[in-house]
């Protein structure tokens, strides 16, 4: 599937700590490579359909995932805290 990212995204993710940025680049990678598989990390958000959120450390990033036009969008990245309010 093919990733895009928000521009708010883009922003959150270029605000994060080099390593953690690194390391959640990297999951989303991997998630965008294989979507549906089984992947620890990467859980669906309760009462929302087709969003996934994709862990790494205190950093969630919640991705949309658009089966028909096998796009997944990165709509925000933000600190665990911040993300479920």
């Amino acid at each position: 599937m093919r990733m895009i990212f928000s521009r708010g995204a883009v922003r959150e993710l270029a605000a994060l700590p080099p390593r953690d940025r690194a390391a959640l680049l990297e999951k989303l990678r991997g998630f965008a490579a294989e979507p549906f598989g089984d992947h620890p990390w990467a859980l669906p958000m309760r009462g929302r359909h087709d969003t996934v959120r994709i862990r790494q450390g205190d950093w969630r990033a919640v991705c949309r995932i658009d089966r028909d036009g096998d796009i997944i969008t990165v709509e925000f990245v933000a600190n665990r805290r911040e993300v479920y309010r």
